[in-house]
C-alpha cells in the first residue's frame, strides 16, 4: 500500500465551499492531484453528511451537492476499507488516548499505519496529529 498523504472530510469540504477556500486550500488541491491519497471507509458517510446537510441549510444546492460529489470522486482517493480488528482495538485505543473521538481517530490512525502526513482543518486532530508526531499538512 503506497500513500503519500491521508485527508479527513474537513480538508476536502474546504474545496466545496467558497467562502472555506484560501491559498492553503488551493495548496492541498494541487497536491491531490498527485494521487496515492488515503482516506478511511467512514470518509465516504462523512462527506455525504456535510454536503447534504449544507443543501439544506441552503448553502450549495442540489445541483452543487452533486457537482462536489462527482469533483471528490474524480480526484481518484483511495479508500481503506474498515477492518473491526483495527476500528475496535487500535482505533478505539488511540481515541482514548488522545481524546479523540473515534471517528478522527480513523484518520489518525490510518496516518499512523501508512506513515504519511494528515490533512485536516479539526483543531481536535491537529492537536492528536502533534501529540502522536504525525506530520501535519496544512490546508
Amino acid at each position: 500500500m503506497t500513500a503519500r498523504l491521508v485527508v479527513d472530510s474537513s480538508a476536502i469540504c474546504s474545496l466545496c465551499f467558497d467562502d472555506e477556500c484560501n491559498a492553503a486550500t488551493e495548496s492541498l488541491l494541487e497536491q491531490l492531484a498527485f494521487g496515492d491519497v488515503w482516506v478511511p471507509g467512514l470518509f465516504l458517510w462523512e462527506v455525504a453528511n456535510v454536503l447534504l446537510m449544507a443543501e439544506r441549510r441552503q448553502r450549495l444546492s442540489q445541483a452543487q451537492r452533486v457537482e462536489a460529489l462527482s469533483t471528490i470522486e474524480d480526484l481518484g482517493l483511495m479508500v481503506d476499507r474498515p477492518d473491526p480488528e483495527v476500528i475496535w482495538h487500535d482505533g478505539i485505543q488511540l481515541a482514548s488516548q488522545t481524546g479523540l473521538t473515534s471517528y478522527d481517530a480513523a484518520y489518525l490512525e490510518l496516518a499512523m499505519r501508512l506513515g504519511t502526513p494528515l490533512a485536516t482543518q479539526d483543531k481536535a486532530l491537529q492537536k492528536a496529529c502533534r501529540t502522536v508526531g504525525v506530520k501535519l499538512l496544512s490546508c
